[in-house]
């Protein structure tokens, strides 16, 4: 005889009676991926050229219009959004009113107005806050006030330095060393040394040649390039003597 306990069939029913409810569990593709291709071609050309008769949908939410789709601006030529933005300029869209279902807070003056006014008209209003104060309602506290915050049974003690009362010790400072004076013995300024000669530089004799000729060829360009200018100031308003 199987033993079956009561905690077991008090947590799980009657496989008979719960079989009925079981939602059946497949992990295998759709059969659509399992057809071959030429039957999955003929049944889109069949749903594209007579489709399926379906009932029609049926919306239980409430729809909202969420105006032009993103897709379609942006495949609106350019100087069509151009005309449709003039013409929100200068005739706007009649729209129903908002409808808020919040409950509307006084949050006073918003700071972006207290910033556009100018800097007398804050300084009148402290003045008259400082003078003439705004009578406010008392202030209305929800929470309960605590009457005692230290409780009786806690013994709060001085502290000892508070309580003994004696005559105030000094210490002495403490002894500042004493400096020992050091002899002041400035050493000989030592001799200048003989500046040491440079032994001779093998570059500098051919150096000083090219930098003579470089001089030379300078004066010659100088010349030659004054030489041009004359001949074309004489050429232009003397041309008779050439």
């Amino acid at each position: 005889m199987a033993y079956r306990s009561s905690a077991a069939e008090a947590w799980y029913e009657d496989s008979s009676h719960s079989s009925a409810h079981q939602i059946p569990l497949s992990l295998l593709p759709p059969p659509e991926l399992r057809q071959p291709l030429w039957r999955s071609l003929l049944g889109n050309l069949r749903d594209t050229f007579a489709p399926a008769k379906l009932p029609p949908l049926q919306l239980t939410s409430r729809p909202v219009d969420l105006g032009l789709p993103l897709g379609d601006r942006l495949s609106v030529p350019w100087f069509r959004t151009v005309f449709t933005s003039i013409g929100d300029v200068l005739s706007p869209e009649t729209q129903p009113p908002l409808e808020l279902e919040s409950r509307p807070v006084d949050v006073g003056e918003l700071i972006t107005d207290q910033l556009s006014r100018f800097w007398w008209a804050s300084l009148l209003r402290n003045l008259a806050d400082r003078v003439a104060p705004e009578p406010l309602p008392s202030f209305q506290t929800t929470a309960k006030p605590i009457p005692d915050i230290i409780p009786e049974s806690w013994i709060l003690l001085p502290l000892w330095s508070e309580v003994i009362d004696g005559p105030k010790v000094f210490y002495p400072d403490k002894p500042k060393p004493v400096e020992v004076p050091r002899p002041n013995a400035n050493p000989a300024p030592a001799e200048p040394e003989p500046p040491k000669a440079l032994p001779a530089d093998p570059t500098a004799a051919d150096l000083l040649r090219d930098l003579r000729r470089s001089k030379i060829r300078q004066r010659i360009w100088f010349g030659l390039a004054a030489a041009q200018i004359a001949y074309l100031i004489v050429a232009t308003f003397w041309p008779g003597l050439l």
